[in-house]
């Protein structure tokens, strides 16, 4: 697993505008410069963050976006889940069920879990406000 400018700029994203936030939209333009991320890349990060309802676009000439929720109300977990799909280390983890023919003599199955239960653990448990906070 890992994980893509896509899902390391919408967390970046996600993290400035919980900085920033003084109850006025933030412009993406701003956005890219403090973190010095190509606007236009951005735009397309925050195209999906728009849709998935994490972030809310105002229009106008003083327009930008706002976070829809608290700091504390998003986890890592979810930001990147949006923007990578699932975050599980081998392809036999995705969805409910494993379909591997080998999976009841796969020697290293367990560890694989582990690892998938030490990933989620770790990004749904970690919020923006605990990243503001470290």
């Amino acid at each position: 697993m890992k994980v893509s400018t896509k899902g390391r700029y919408a967390l970046r994203f996600m993290i400035d505008l919980a900085q920033n936030s003084n109850g006025q939209p933030i412009r993406i333009k701003d956005v890219a410069k403090r973190q010095e991320i190509s606007d236009k890349y951005l735009e397309q990060v925050v195209s999906l963050l728009n849709k998935a309802n994490f972030v809310k676009s105002v229009r106008g000439p003083q327009g930008g976006y706002t976070l829809t929720r608290e700091p504390k109300d998003y986890t890592v977990g979810e930001i990147l889940r949006m923007t990578e799909g699932d975050m599980v280390p081998v392809s036999c983890l995705a969805g409910d069920t494993n379909n591997c023919e080998r999976a009841n003599g796969c020697v290293t199955l367990k560890l694989w879990e582990k690892l998938d239960n030490a990933i989620s653990d770790v990004i749904d448990n970690t919020t923006l406000e605990d990243l503001l906070e470290e």
